[in-house]
């Protein structure tokens, strides 16, 4: 199951490598607000999805008892601006995971806290918000799809919908992942 997740999270985030070094071709497109998602642009959700990575990693790196808060976010990062930088983010988001995962228990409970606007916490484990990361993060490629369609860019047919509904349109065999 651990390798199957982590494949899951890097195949997310190296398709996000995919849309920079072969879809994208400036920075400006990055930074293009949408005329259909206000205030969203294609730099900040994939800020946002990588943040999630990161900060589950950094948890898992934490001294026990661990607590993971998806709310501790640095906005207007470079990655939000230049290619370059986000595609380095991405890259390392990525490093990060290969490194800390396969030592991790996915059973191994951690405290997510949540500002909902109400601060709640809650019981959760690693394995269970590796997955959330991953799903949350095909949410935002599909936000990253509806602006780069705004710009006439075309994406990868799977670009921005989640694995389940691959299996179901018969685009991914589940035996051979």
């Amino acid at each position: 199951m651990v390798k199957q997740q982590l494949a899951v999270a890097k195949t997310v985030l190296l398709q996000a490598v995919d849309l920079l070094d072969n879809h994208l071709t400036s920075d400006e497109q990055i930074t293009v607000h949408s005329q259909h998602l206000p205030g969203s642009t294609i730099g900040k959700h994939l800020r946002h999805a990588r943040d999630h990575f990161v900060l589950l990693a950094e948890c898992m790196r934490s001294p026990l008892p661990r607590v993971l808060s998806y709310d501790t976010r640095i906005r207007n990062t470079p990655m939000e601006s230049s290619r370059t930088s986000a595609r380095t983010a991405l890259l390392d988001a990525i490093k990060q995971l290969e490194e800390i995962v396969p030592t991790m228990d996915f059973e191994e409970q951690i405290t997510l806290q949540a500002v909902t606007p109400f601060m709640h916490s809650f019981k959760t484990t690693v394995g269970r918000e590796l997955w959330f990361a991953s799903l949350h993060c095909v949410h935002h490629w599909s936000m990253v799809r509806v602006i780069a369609g705004e710009m006439g860019i075309n994406l990868q047919e799977d670009f921005g919908f989640a694995p389940s509904t691959l299996v179901y349109q018969g685009v991914l065999d589940p035996s051979s992942a």
